[in-house]
Parts: C-alpha cells; structure tokens; sequence
C-alpha cells in the first residue's frame, strides 16, 4: 500500500502547521498522519485513493457514521439562518430535554464546545458546591487536556510510586507543579485502597472524577462493586461525584455508563457521540448543583457554547438515536457484538492471546500473554503487547481496515453486514501473517 500523496501533504504541512497535526494524538497514526478526502457511513478515504472500513470513527464521534442525512440537513438549514447569534433557541432547549429524558442524573444541562471544557466546568461546580479544593482521580483516565486535572493518565509510565499513594506526575511540559497539588491519584478498581483513601481525605475532597470504561488506559471497565462502593463513599463523606462520560456516554447505552451500571453520579460530562461530529460537549447533572451556575456566581462562559448551528446537528443527532425504542443504537450493538465474536473465535484458531474488553460499541482489542494476571487498573494493563498490537494495527490497515492507534474499535450505526463480514475476513488474513512472522 503506497502512501505517497500523504507523504507529500503531510510534509507540506509541516512547513506551517507543528508536528503537520492540530491535535497530538494523530501524530501516532501509521505511516503518517492520516490525510483524508471524505467519508460516506462507515468508509473513509484518504487522499491515495485508499478506501477503508473506519473503526476510529473520529476518535469517537461518528456513533450514526460519516454522514448521518439528518444531522447534515440539520445544519445546512440552519447555516443559512445564522451560525452564532448569542441568544438561546428552540434546538438546544429539545436536545436538553432528551438528555434530561434518558440520562439518570441529567436534571439539568449546560451545553459547551468541548468535553475538556465540561470537566472543567464540572469540577468548578463541585468545589463551589462543597467548599472544597481536592479531586480524587485514578490512575489512566483521560479528563481533557487542561492542567487541574491532566495528570497522570501516561497507561505506560514506568515511575508509578506505591499504589496506595502514586507518584503525582504531569501529562506534558509546562505544566505548573502547583495545579496538581489538589489531586489525589489512586488506581482503578482497588477496593480496599479507596477506602484508605476516604478515611484519610473524605472530608476534604470536594469531587471524584472517573471515566467508568477507563478508555485510555486501555478500556478497562469499572468492576459493579467499585463503582456501588464509590458512590456510597461519595454519600458519606459529601462528596460531588462526576462520571466523565465523554466516551461512554450515549454509547455504553443509550442512558450511557450510568444505564449500564445502575449506579447514578452527581454530574456527568457528554461529548463525541453527544452530537454525532458536530463540536459540542454538555455537563448534566442533579438541579441543585447546576443551579449554581445561576444562583451564586459560579462562572461558567462560552462564545460558542450551544451555538445553534451545533444545536441543530446534535438535536437531530439526539433525537435519532434516543427516539424510537433504540432501534438506531441497536445497529451498533448488533454489529459490535458479532465482530467481537468473531475475533475471539479468529485468535483461538491462530492461537493469538486477544483479550477483548468493553462492549459490542466500544471494545479494546488487545494482545495480553495467556498467563498474564487479570487486567483491572492501568498498572496492570501494562502486561498488554503493544508492539504486537501495533504490528496487527499494520497489518489490518494494509487489508484496508483503519483501527485507532490505541486498540479501541468505535462500532457505529452505519456498520453493515458487509463492512463487519470484510472486517472479520481482514483480520482473519491479518493473524495469519502474526504467525507467519513469529508472533
């Protein structure tokens, strides 16, 4: 598979563009960052003329695939109306109410641009709510980019510290030492240890944050009692509990990570699948806490926030996949379901070690030794073979099959019978040629 005009855009675009990337992750794609042309449902194209099947979807956002017909109309109708007008209109007010209608705890909903920007937004809320300045995180969850709270998400960082109290360590250079000193870092789904943790820091913590899938630290689910146990620790001690549902949210479930576990937060943030591509984000949450934002001067602004052209494309979004008994979301799950199985009865046959975690939308795929301890917390996703993983990566984009550079698969809607028949098939030949090589 030649990359030659992606070669050539991409070194022009180095000339005035860091990196040739706008957002570092794409920075890690193979060969090179991926220059595309279009997208039409489940299929993109890249300006080589390659056509793939896409399982990175955006990174996520793509639930209803490339082009959803009724969030493009959506929006091209209200382009010619105005794009930001500084003032509310009927779009936002419907989609808050689907929110408010189908998620647990979405009393009430503010609109932003950006997932980043509703983390943010939701820990201001809880600390004025509670007074309090610390935030209980875990080790491997991804909350944005911004500096209170990007910290210690590296999945393959080797300087860990005990793990009954991690070594606080930054996402990036140029982070000032002083906007971590609030956080509390403890692993994902160790029991015993949060409960340490709230006997030495309930009472002054004012939220835990969490990403109840912990994608990037390679999806690795919340076990149910963790997540019982955080919720009633939370109760007891008065602490603000937030789910950052920026990926699982709309579709782990339709009701998100909140429906699929049964266990409410306080607030929770919305992205990606929030508005099927269009730049938006939400914090929803009980009323007592989002009434702040009016009631005492806790500031929470925005230019674009719920622009209405935004509010067009993540209304139709919204109303297509909560409406009609499921039946939209039910296509994602259908075709997730039978990929997963199909790789499981694949990497048996080439006697590969692929340890599927997630559900049927959303999944990691990963290669992890047969006798590897149980994968539960980013410390112990750290057994997985990512060079292997990345040679599979490989070997699935030259069968024309685009995976995310991190071993998740995003199903959406617009996956068909075909597109999984070709997928499967593509990594049939794929785990051959690992074994042909020596994996």
């Amino acid at each position: 598979m030649q990359f030659d005009a992606t070669r050539a855009q991409h070194d022009r675009a180095c000339k005035v563009i860091p990196g040739g990337v706008n957002s570092g992750v794409r920075s890690t794609a193979y060969p090179l960052p991926h220059h595309y042309t279009h997208a039409q449902g489940a299929r993109i194209y890249d300006v080589d003329g390659h056509e793939f099947i896409d399982y990175s979807l955006g990174q996520g956002p793509m639930f209803l695939g490339h082009t959803p017909e009724c969030v493009i109309k959506a929006v091209q109708r209200q382009v010619e109306r105005g794009i930001v007008l500084a003032g509310q209109s009927e779009d936002e007010i419907v989609a808050a109410e689907l929110l408010v209608k189908h998620i647990a705890c979405a009393e009430k909903v503010r609109f932003t641009t950006t997932g980043s920007e509703a983390v943010h937004a939701a820990l201001r809320l809880a600390r004025s709510a509670t007074g309090r300045d610390k935030v209980l995180r875990f080790e491997g969850h991804y909350h944005g980019w911004l500096d209170t709270i990007a910290w210690n998400h590296a999945a393959r960082d080797t300087e860990l510290g005990p793990p009954e109290d991690p070594i606080l360590r930054p996402s990036s250079l140029g982070q000032s030492t002083s906007d971590g000193a609030g956080l509390v870092v403890r692993p994902w789904n160790d029991e015993a240890i949060l409960r340490q943790t709230f006997e030495a820091h309930g009472d002054s913590l004012a939220a835990v944050i969490c990403d109840p899938f912990a994608a990037a630290a390679g999806l690795i689910p919340a076990e149910q009692s963790f997540l019982e146990l955080l919720r009633a620790l939370c109760d007891a001690h008065g602490v603000v509990l937030i789910f950052d549902e920026v990926i699982t949210g709309l579709r782990v479930a339709r009701g998100g990570a909140q429906e699929y576990y049964g266990v409410t937060p306080d607030l929770a943030t919305l992205a990606k699948a929030l508005g099927a591509g269009m730049p938006v984000g939400a914090l929803v949450g009980r009323a007592k806490l989002m009434d702040r934002f009016v009631e005492t001067g806790t500031v929470h602004s925005g230019t674009y926030n719920a622009n209405p052209m935004v509010m067009a494309g993540t209304r139709a979004a919204l109303e297509l996949l909560l409406e009609d008994d499921g039946s939209e979301f039910k296509k994602a799950w259908d075709a997730g379901e039978q990929l997963q199985a199909g790789l499981r009865t694949l990497a048996d046959q080439h006697g590969l070690p692929l340890q599927l975690r997630g559900v049927p939308t959303v999944f990691s795929a990963s290669f992890v030794p047969p006798d590897a301890a149980p994968i539960t917390d980013m410390r112990s996703a750290q057994q997985t073979d990512v060079a292997l993983g990345k040679r599979f990566l490989i070997e699935m984009l030259h069968r024309n099959v685009q995976l995310t550079t991190f071993g998740i698969w995003f199903v959406s809607t617009a996956h068909t019978q075909q597109d999984v028949d070709e997928t499967l098939a593509a990594a049939d030949a794929s785990m051959a040629a690992l074994v042909a090589e020596g994996a």
